[in-house]
């Protein structure tokens, strides 16, 4: 019996890619006076290249860009805090995201989220989502004190939703810290496909869009036809 899916964030229910490059390419015209060395091209492509999809921290990020394009002194100051002012303005969810958790609430099951990074930008996230009052337990590694793929996070939050991890399905985008992570922690495995990570061959199911995450359930179990990505 499914009794709880639990979502990772970043890259399965807000759309991280489009909202940095929005941010990016904005930052690029706020911040005009450091940037007057490149195009705005040029600036957001190196930037994205450089974020590595959030994996690399900013103040590398910046200090890297500012010694690859002879900045002005400063500026890699300067640009670390104009994102983090403004990246919250540029935020958005994937395609049927509010419709979705609607209908999970609906069929009974209790929601959570298990993502990595600090606290306060996660949470800021979620409430530019308007997605907070959805869920049953969010936790971020930042305030739990532990990232995925350990499993201790994965069982932390199946405690907190006082449900077992075999009837509770996790649905994310990275094949390893996700999709691995929470197989390998008794929980069920769903991918959300993204082609940036290539394959992923451990999968109990495989989603495109966050609309198929309600139809895996049938009479509380995971459905038949979408297990090992069969949908």
């Amino acid at each position: 019996m499914i009794r709880a899916i639990v979502f990772d964030l970043d890259g399965t229910l807000f759309d991280r890619a489009t909202s940095v490059q929005r941010c990016i390419e904005a930052q690029y015209y706020r911040c005009a006076q450091a940037l007057f060395s490149m195009t705005r091209e040029a600036y957001v492509l190196r930037f994205l290249e450089l974020d590595a999809r959030g994996y690399t921290p900013k103040d590398t990020v910046y200090s890297q860009l500012s010694s690859e394009f002879s900045l002005p002194p400063g500026s890699s100051e300067l640009l670390y805090t104009d994102f983090y002012a403004h990246y919250h303005r540029h935020a958005i969810g994937f395609p049927n995201l509010q419709p979705t958790l609607r209908r999970l609430r609906e069929q009974g099951v209790s929601l959570g989220i298990v993502t990595n990074g600090s606290e306060s930008h996660q949470r800021a996230t979620i409430r530019a989502l308007e997605i907070e009052s959805y869920f049953d337990a969010i936790l971020v590694s930042e305030a739990e004190g532990v990232r995925k793929p350990d499993p201790r996070i994965f069982r932390r939050v199946c405690e907190r939703l006082h449900v077992t991890p075999a009837e509770t399905i996790y649905v994310g985008d990275h094949p390893e810290v996700d999709i691995e992570g929470a197989r390998s922690s008794g929980l069920w495995g769903v991918w959300r496909r993204d082609p940036y990570w290539g394959e992923c061959l451990s999968a109990d199911a495989i989603i495109d869009d966050l609309s198929e995450v309600p139809s895996l359930l049938v009479h509380g179990r995971l459905s038949a036809s979408a297990v090992r990505g069969d949908n």
